[in-house]
């Protein structure tokens, strides 16, 4: 199965980066020439291209809920997006919406398979830093294997 795995966020937003900061400690753990992960610091329609053409796409990103939750390591599918659950990139329109639309569009080559492994974070930040705090720091790991073990569930 061809797989891709993205961090997307800002690496120089602090907790923002998250998913770039786990998409480089993939890079030292996983050596499966079927598994591709990239670094993005966008979302929407640029992410979507990134991932067009692959069986699976798993996505890491700092995710804020409504419902309260933070700083734990959760995993989404695309439908639980549409229930007061955000992604952090707000530049953009979100992967759902550019989803829908490149299916509307007739794009077959969209991944059977979207899973996003999402860091639940306090709050974004507007102040610049490229380190990440402590209590998010801490769940780097804990979502370094969420993402191999949902590579081991491809096969």
């Amino acid at each position: 199965m061809k797989t891709i795995v993205v961090g997307v966020g800002n690496p120089i937003l602090q907790d923002d980066g998250v998913g770039i900061y786990v998409a480089k400690q993939l890079k030292k753990h996983v050596q499966d020439p079927d598994i591709v992960i990239e670094e993005a610091f966008t979302g929407g329609m640029n992410l979507l291209d990134l991932i067009l053409g692959y069986d699976k796409a798993i996505i890491i990103d700092a995710v804020k809920s409504e419902k309260k939750q933070k700083n734990e390591v959760r995993r989404f599918t695309l439908n639980d997006f549409s229930t007061g659950i955000h992604s952090c990139n707000p530049h953009d329109i979100s992967l759902v919406e550019a989803i829908h639309l490149a299916k509307k569009l007739g794009e077959t080559r969209i991944p059977q398979e979207i899973v996003v492994i999402g860091i639940l974070i306090d709050r974004i930040s507007q102040v610049f830093g490229e380190k990440l705090s402590e209590k998010t720091a801490s769940l780097v790991p804990k979502a370094v294997d969420m993402v191999v073990d949902e590579i081991r569930k491809g096969g």
